[in-house]
């Protein structure tokens, strides 16, 4: 794992090199991916990395091991709390739409508008800074589609997307990441109480031997299965009517 380590923060000094950017920023939410990319693109530069907390009616205790996470790692931190920006925003499109906002769909397109408006944090301060915006999605988030579109799934470059749950889970005892961190459960911070697995109604663990090649119980497959073909359209380019080849 030293070594995987190790490749990876060459990895990541060389695409700072190749887009001729001075360095690399991640959102940090005091959960384990996000911890292990703060290690990770502090390593690979150490005097040009950024780890932005952004709560948005965050639990106190997430900010706790975000800034654990930070002072860890040694990373620059700085915080922006969207959590006014967002009420703002979703308040505003409601009374908009008015009678036709669907009630059912209103907790997904809350919790889309939390992870995008992070996502235009980072590249708002990735910008100012000329850095990259680095990615958290680990390899059972991205082969079940567990991540926003336009929202955490909106980045330059993906160190650890090749990475299941239990690897990065690995990687982090590896470079130092506090326990608390390591131990907790998952969750996007979508909304109050959310969990990943709770949501996903199967767990990391599941998804990682199935994306191994092993068995695990038919009502799992099946959920893992159906979550795969339901987000394919996050993982393939865009569809584009073409009036002519153009390029």
């Amino acid at each position: 794992m030293q070594k995987t380590i190790d490749d990876i923060v060459t990895w990541l000094a060389t695409k700072v090199k190749e887009t001729g950017v001075e360095g690399l920023v991640v959102g940090v939410s005091g959960g384990l991916d996000s911890a292990v990319v703060a290690h990770l693109i502090q390593r690979a530069m150490p005097d040009a990395s950024l780890g932005v907390m952004m709560p948005l009616n965050t639990k106190e205790q997430d900010m706790v091991h975000a800034n654990k996470v930070i002072k860890s790692c040694g990373i620059q931190g700085l915080t922006v709390d969207l959590s006014e920006t967002h009420q703002l925003m979703f308040k505003q499109i409601k009374d908009e739409i008015k009678d036709e906002f669907n009630e059912s769909h209103g907790q997904l397109a809350d919790a889309n508008l939390r992870a995008r408006l992070r996502m235009s944090t980072l590249y708002t301060i990735a910008t100012n800074y000329n850095y990259l915006v680095v990615g958290t999605d680990n390899a059972s988030e991205y082969f079940t589609g567990y991540f926003t579109k336009y929202g955490d799934g909106g980045v330059d470059i993906q160190p650890i997307i090749d990475f299941t749950k239990a690897e990065v889970r690995e990687m982090a005892t590896v470079l130092g990441v506090p326990d608390e961190v390591v131990q907790k459960k998952p969750s996007a911070d979508l909304w109050v109480g959310q969990t990943d697995e709770d949501e996903m109604g199967t767990t990391y663990d599941k998804i990682d031997a199935y994306i191994q090649g092993e068995e695990i119980p038919e009502k799992d497959k099946e959920i893992i299965e159906k979550m795969h073909k339901k987000s394919m359209h996050k993982r393939v380019p865009l569809p584009k009517y073409h009036r002519k080849k153009l390029f």
